[in-house]
């Protein structure tokens, strides 16, 4: 009943090489330490399996239980945590230096908009050319575009270059729990 895929790195009964392993049961009863074979009769008599889950310990710590319910218990909390994990979307905005006041309240309505479903939105400012030389005009962008922002969501940190780009990070506010 050998089951060993290289997806799948679990040594267990006939696959497990060492003389001598530290062996537990799925109950709690410990057997100590004893020969490899010894702990694969023991678990052919419970009708379990053998399983090496600690191979790098001295000696390697052995577990006598039922590998197919242990792995479906495995792949249900995976399952579990997955539905409880959740997915944060970043949108991006970008500005220039050089744009128009109606220009930023079009953008800046978007990224209210971005915030009130709940995503995180990036604002950033693309600095061109001699712009490089300059990039506190871009940090002065994000300046005038934060109060606008500011009753929508929280502000990550102050802007910051990162090359060719300011950004700044606005987080939506925290609903309160009524």
């Amino acid at each position: 009943m050998s089951r060993n895929n290289k997806k799948d790195e679990v040594l267990m009964n006939e696959d497990i090489t060492v003389r001598e392993v530290r062996c537990t049961s799925d109950d709690g009863t410990n057997y100590g330490i004893i020969p490899t074979r010894d702990a694969q009769a023991t678990a052919d008599e419970l009708g379990l399996d053998l399983v090496l889950i600690a191979p790098s310990a001295k000696p390697p710590v052995a577990k006598i239980m039922d590998y197919g319910k242990f792995k479906y218990q495995q792949e249900k909390k995976k399952k579990e945590a997955k539905k409880k994990q959740k997915v944060i979307v970043v949108k991006e905005v970008k500005f220039s230096v050089k744009i128009a006041d109606n220009d930023i309240n079009y953008k800046v309505k978007h990224a209210i908009e971005f915030l009130e479903k709940g995503f995180h939105v990036k604002c950033r400012v693309f600095l061109k050319g001699r712009e490089m030389a300059h990039p506190e005009a871009g940090v002065e962008v994000l300046e005038r575009i934060w109060p606008m922002l500011e009753e929508y969501g929280t502000r990550d940190a102050k802007p910051k270059q990162e090359g060719r780009f300011v950004n700044m990070m606005v987080l939506p506010k925290k609903e309160e729990k009524k």
